[in-house]
């Protein structure tokens, strides 16, 4: 798969919809609180926005979603708790990989995924090589996974790879080894449950994106939620370090927020 450029050194084309939209899923815990339930009822039934959210980016052209599920930080959770998030995981990949196999998802899952038991682990690789040839969106489950871990072991791989750049590298030398190569950068970064922060989420991708930020709790947030996120993106002014007189004189392939993507 061909590897995409950096929004810091090209202007990427934009276009009415995003190409690529990363979601930080927030609130499952306090959906169940609300209700009286354990933490884990909002978990299982963050799992059902998922499934939701994935028809949805299917059903409105988006190529790629990437999705949070679990940070290198909530290891600090109570025991229990991800001991039961690792049963889901195990469940979920079971339960849904036929569904976006039949649907021409593929799957990719990043992070440091060598902590977690050999059953998830051969699991992912077995969803990951079952799914590889679809091509109508690419889900990628973050799971174990951190912003700083994600550029440090860039840095690590580049270096083990070719010695001769430790004292003279470019971003073009490291984003073969970030976790996201095979992406473009996400347009659209949404985080639901009303914290407006990235914690450690793509740290190095996001540097260009559109930020977003919903009270609505993960479990709530339905195909209507999901297109005001996207109506919130077609009112902004992608600008890429440029001024809104460039934009205005820029031919609208290349500039216009609603114009035509150049690989339409």
């Amino acid at each position: 798969m061909a590897l995409f450029g950096s929004s810091t050194r090209d202007v990427p084309a934009t276009a009415a919809v995003p190409r690529h939209v990363a979601i930080i899923m927030d609130g499952n815990g306090r959906w169940a609180k609300r209700r009286f339930l354990p933490r884990f009822a909002g978990h299982h039934r963050g799992v059902e926005t998922v499934r939701a959210t994935v028809r949805t980016c299917l059903e409105r052209g988006i190529e790629y979603l990437t999705l949070f599920a679990f940070s290198s930080e909530n290891w600090r959770r109570p025991e229990e708790e991800v001991s039961l998030l690792m049963q889901l995981f195990v469940r979920a990949l079971r339960e849904e990989v036929s569904k976006l196999h039949r649907n021409g998802v593929r799957l990719r899952v990043i992070g440091d995924l060598s902590r977690f038991e050999p059953e998830l682990q051969a699991l992912i690789s077995a969803s990951e090589q079952r799914t590889a040839a679809n091509s109508q969106l690419i889900l990628t489950v973050a799971a174990n996974y951190g912003g700083r871990w994600d550029i440090v072991q860039a840095v690590k791989r580049m270096l083990s790879n070719q010695p001769e750049k430790v004292d003279d590298w470019s971003e073009a030398d490291l984003a073969p080894h970030l976790a996201m190569s095979y992406a473009p950068e996400p347009d659209l970064f949404i985080r639901t449950g009303g914290e407006q922060r990235i914690s450690n989420f793509l740290l190095w991708q996001l540097a260009y994106s559109e930020l977003y930020f919903t009270d609505v709790l993960w479990p709530e947030f339905d195909a209507a939620a999901f297109d005001g996120a996207l109506a919130s993106y077609r009112q902004r002014e992608r600008r890429f370090g440029r001024t809104s007189e460039q934009l205005k004189s820029a031919s609208p392939t290349t500039a216009s927020p609603t114009g035509p993507r150049l690989d339409a």
